[in-house]
Order: C-alpha cells, then sequence, then structure tokens
C-alpha cells in the first residue's frame, strides 16, 4: 500500500532513505492501538513486499510512504478502512495484493480519497470486485490477448475460467504503479522496463503484536 504524491517509480529509483520515526508512525496507522516494535536488521524490498504474520514494513521519504502487511489484503479493496483512505487526502493512494497459490490479484486506486478503480479476481471466485473504469495497461487482457495456456497434459481439462492469468496482470499492475515487476508477465512491444531495483531499496521492519487488553477480550 503507498501514499504518493506523484511517481512512485521516481521516488524508488533513487533508494530513498526511510525515516524511521516516519515509518514506526505509518505503522502505528495501519494497525492502530497495537504494539509496535522495530527489527534492527533493514528489509530489501524484494522480501518485504511479503512479510510474515506479525511483521509489517515501512518506508516513508518525500513524495511517498510505503506500507507491506497481510492485513491489507483485502478480497474486496474498495473497503478499505475509511481512516486509511482519509489518510491519502492530496495524494494517491495504491493497494495492491496477490496471492500466488490461487491465482488471486487485487489492486485499487484512490485519488485524493476518492476510489477511482477496483479489481479483484481469481480463477476459483471469478470476478469479486470490479469497479470503477479500467486502466489502460488493462485492456489488452480483458480482450484476450494474453490467455491461459493450457499444459499438453491437461488438455481435457476444462479452460481457464478468466480470459487472462491474474498474476500476469498483477506483475503488470506493479510496474505501472511502483516502477518494478517480480517474476515477469507476457509482454506487448509498448511495455515500459523496469526503473526500481527491487534489491536496492530497503524498508525498515516492525513486529507488530495485540496489546495485552486486546489479548485479554480474544
Amino acid at each position: 500500500m503507498a501514499y504518493a504524491d506523484g511517481a512512485v517509480a521516481d521516488v524508488l529509483h533513487d533508494a530513498p532513505a526511510s525515516r524511521i520515526d516516519l515509518a514506526s508512525a505509518l505503522v502505528a496507522r495501519v494497525r492502530p492501538g497495537q504494539c509496535i516494535t522495530t527489527d534492527e536488521e533493514a528489509w530489501e524490498l524484494v522480501d518485504a513486499l511479503y512479510p510474515p504474520e506479525g511483521t509489517v514494513c515501512a518506508l516513508s521519504a518525500p513524495g511517498l510512504d510505503l506500507v507491506c502487511d497481510q492485513q491489507v489484503m483485502l478480497n474486496r479493496p474498495s473497503q478499505l478502512p475509511d481512516h486509511l483512505v482519509a489518510a491519502s487526502r492530496g495524494r494517491r493512494l495504491y493497494l495492491h495484493a496477490m496471492h500466488s497459490v490461487v491465482d488471486w490479484l487485487a489492486f485499487a486506486v484512490w485519488d485524493d480519497g476518492t476510489l477511482v478503480r477496483s479489481l479483484s479476481l481469481a480463477p476459483d471466485g471469478g470476478i469479486i470486485e470490479d469497479i470503477g473504469e479500467r486502466f489502460p495497461f488493462e485492456l489488452p487482457y480483458w480482450q484476450g490477448r494474453h490467455p491461459v495456456e493450457p499444459f499438453p497434459a491437461f488438455e481435457d481439462n476444462e479452460p481457464y475460467p478468466l480470459p487472462f492469468h491474474p498474476l500476469e496482470l498483477g506483475e503488470r499492475a506493479l510496474l505501472e504503479f511502483f516502477g518494478f515487476y517480480v517474476e515477469g508477465f507476457s509482454t506487448e512491444d509498448d511495455t515500459p522496463e523496469p526503473v526500481v531495483d527491487i534489491w536496492d531499496v530497503e524498508l525498515h521492519g516492525f513486529q507488530v503484536t495485540a496489546t495485552p487488553q486486546d489479548q485479554a477480550t480474544d
């Protein structure tokens, strides 16, 4: 999840130094009322993209606040808590999540606190959410230009239930929103090259746990 004043890739390209005090405040906003302690070592972005349960990674630099947390991986991105959306006033907010085990993708974008696009889909669940006008980079996927080719060993299986593989569109969305991708995707002639080195950007890591009061009420 990223709050940006401009192009995220422009900030990440320069591998910005994150202020730990602002990163900690960002995590406290995402996990209000919980106990937050700082990791001693930094997290490279490539590892921070999917932190383990109980870990939140964050970067706060001029023009960008970025946080990686499993708790914001929502099946319906439009239902992101109101206080997190409200914090994006005057900025653009991006939410992006993928899970390779179930081929699930979800992303959403808000401009100045207003939702402009939300998508969530997986082969088993179908289209869970599809709100707003589709971005230009999505259109070739919806138009069937990137179909999922069946494995020869499984030719008798039903066709893939979606016109494209969600993770391929998810990688393209990462590139469009943040300037990088992780595993690649079906490319087109006009596909831009990544400009961010995910091994070069470092985030602060935080361990987040429930307060004793919260634990007592579970």
